[in-house]
C-alpha cells in the first residue's frame, strides 16, 4: 500500500481500537479490566513504558494498548512500535488526537524490498483519524523521508550519477519543471571541480550537475544543493575497507536535497526554486585527480588538493557558486561531508552552520516541534587560516585534525557570496541501530526541520 492509503480519514468503519497508557495512568486504567484481561497483559510483561505494545482479549475480539510518554501529547514515533508489530488490519485511537505520530505510524512501515523481498514482515496496518486535514502533510513529509532512504539504501551500481539524474527527470515531471543536465566537455569548462573529481568513473556513472528550476521568477529565489557521490573509494587517497563499506550513502545529501525539492514543490510554495545536484563517483583510474594538484573553479578561486577523499566540498563549491549567481534569499545545502561531525554529534544530530543566527534559531526550533533537531556547529573566523595554500587560493584540507566539520564549512563558505543567507547541513544519512519508525538504513535527517522552517518563512503573513 502507499503511504496515503495507511492513513484514512474515520466514517464510521471497522477497526481494532488502540488504548493509549504511560506508567503513570496504566494502573488506574488497568482496574477497569476484567481479571483475565490483566492476566493477559501481566503474561505479555505490559506495564505502560515507552513503545511497548500489548493485546487484549475482549470477548470475541480484540484491542490494542499501547505504552507512550504521554497520551493527550504524542511525539512524531510514539504509535511507531504498535504501526511495526501489530497485526494486518484497521485502527483507531480509543483517546486523544493522533497529531505528529501519524508520521511515526508511516515511517514505521517502510521497506526496502527492492533485492529481497521481507517475507518475515506483517502487511499493512491502517490508521483512522479524523484530523483529516492533517493527513497531506504527514503523507508528504513521510513519501520525502521514504525518498531518502530508499536512494541511501540502493546500491551505488544501480544510484549511480546517472540514476540520480532519473530521480531529478521524475521530479520534474511531476511538477512541471525544468531541469538542465550539464556533462562533458561543458562540464569541465563551467563546474571544473565537478569534472575532475568524477572523471576517473567509467562512462556509466560520468560526472554531471543537475539543475532544475520551478516557480513564478518574480517569488524570492530559493536554493537547494546537495552532495551527490554516488561512491566514495576515496580516490588515490584511499579509504580502507570499512571506511568504503558505507559509501553508497555519500549521495545522502542529493537524496535531502531531492527530497526538499520535492515538498516546496508538492507544497506550491511561493518561491522560485533553484535544484542543484552535482552527481560524481570518486573513482580510482589514471586519470584521477592527485594530492597536490590545483583545481581551478566556476567561482575563480583555485584550490590545492590536499587530499582526494575530501572531494564533497570540491563538487558542492562550484554547485554553490552556481547557486550564488541567482542572489537567493536562502541556500540550503545538505551533503554526508565530515566524519567529524559525526564524531561530535553521533548519527541521530545533523550538524548545521549558519551564518546568521535568525536562520541557525528558525530551523533548530522548527526541528524541536517536529521531532528532527539539528545541532549547531560554529564557522569561527580564526580556523579560515588552516585552509591556506603555498600555490592556491586555499587548500581543499588542513593539515590538523581539529574540528573538521567548521573547517569544511569554512571552505564551503568561500563559494557563496557574502551577501547571501545559508544554511549548511553535516548529515550522516544512516541510520546504524534501529529505533521506533526508523529501521537501520538509509535515513533523513534535517530535512522535516528545513521544510518545516521554509513553510513558516515563506508563507509568514
Amino acid at each position: 500500500m502507499t503511504e496515503a492509503e495507511l492513513i484514512q480519514p474515520d466514517r464510521g468503519q471497522d477497526a481494532v481500537p488502540i488504548q493509549l497508557v504511560n506508567e503513570k495512568t496504566f494502573t488506574d486504567w488497568s482496574k477497569s479490566l476484567g481479571a483475565g484481561q490483566r492476566a493477559a497483559l501481566a503474561a505479555q510483561k505490559f506495564d505502560g513504558g515507552g513503545y511497548q505494545v500489548g493485546i487484549v482479549p475482549d470477548g470475541d475480539s480484540w484491542f490494542a494498548v499501547g505504552g507512550v510518554a504521554n497520551p493527550e501529547d504524542l511525539s512524531s514515533w510514539c504509535l511507531a512500535k504498535l504501526a511495526e508489530v501489530l497485526p494486518e488490519g484497521t485502527y483507531r485511537l480509543k483517546n486523544g488526537k493522533i497529531g505528529p505520530a501519524m508520521l511515526g505510524w508511516l515511517t514505521a512501515q517502510y521497506r526496502f524490498t527492492r533485492y529481497k523481498d521481507d517475507d518475515k514482515a506483517q502487511g499493512p496496518r491502517v490508521l483512522l483519524t479524523e484530523e483529516v486535514k492533517a493527513i497531506a502533510s504527514a503523507v508528504a513529509e513521510a513519501e520525502a523521508v521514504h525518498l531518502v532512504r530508499r536512494m541511501v539504501d540502493t546500491p551505488a551500481e544501480d544510484m549511480g550519477p546517472a540514476a540520480i539524474e532519473e530521480e531529478i527527470e521524475k521530479l520534474a515531471k511531476k511538477h512541471g519543471a525544468k531541469l538542465s543536465v550539464t556533462k562533458g566537455d561543458t562540464l569541465e569548462k563551467e563546474y571544473p571541480m565537478v569534472h575532475a573529481v568524477g572523471r576517473a568513473a567509467d562512462r556509466k556513472h560520468a560526472p554531471r550537475i543537475m539543475h532544475l528550476t520551478w516557480g513564478k521568477e518574480k517569488n524570492p529565489v530559493l536554493a537547494i544543493v546537495g552532495k551527490g557521490v554516488a561512491f566514495d573509494s576515496g580516490g588515490l587517497d584511499i579509504k580502507s575497507a570499512v571506511g568504503m563499506k558505507l559509501m553508497k550513502k555519500d549521495m545522502g545529501g542529493a537524496a535531502h536535497a531531492i527530497a526538499l525539492a520535492d515538498l516546496v514543490m508538492g507544497g506550491n510554495l511561493p518561491v522560485r526554486l533553484h535544484l542543484l545536484v552535482p552527481a560524481v563517483e570518486n573513482a580510482i583510474s589514471g586519470n584521477a585527480f592527485r594530492p597536490g594538484d590545483v583545481l581551478k573553479t566556476r567561482k575563480g578561486l583555485t584550490v590545492e588538493i590536499g587530499n582526494t577523499d575530501a572531494e564533497g566540498r570540491l563538487i558542492l563549491g562550484d554547485a554553490l557558486a552556481r547557486a550564488s549567481e541567482e542572489k537567493p534569499e536562502l541556500i540550503i545545502d545538505f551533503a554526508t561531508l565530515t566524519g567529524a561531525a559525526r564524531v561530535a554529534l553521533g548519527p541521530d544530530l545533523p550538524a548545521l552552520m549558519t551564518r546568521r543566527d535568525e536562520t541557525a534559531d528558525a530551523l533548530i526550533a522548527a526541528g524541536k516541534a517536529c521531532d528532527d533537531e539539528p545541532w549547531r556547529l560554529p564557522l569561527p573566523d580564526a580556523y579560515r587560516e588552516w585552509l591556506k595554500s603555498d600555490i592556491a587560493d586555499l587548500n581543499n584540507a588542513h593539515g590538523n585534525a581539529y574540528a573538521g566539520a567548521s573547517v569544511a564549512g569554512l571552505f564551503l563558505d568561500r563559494f557563496v557570496s557574502e551577501d547571501i543567507d545559508w544554511a549548511h547541513f553535516d548529515t550522516f544519512a544512516w541510520r546504524p541501530f534501529a529505533k521506533p519508525g526508523r529501521p537501520k538504513g538509509g535515513e533523513a535527517y534535517g530535512l522535516r526541520a528545513s521544510w518545516r522552517m521554509l513553510q513558516e518563512r515563506f508563507t509568514a503573513g
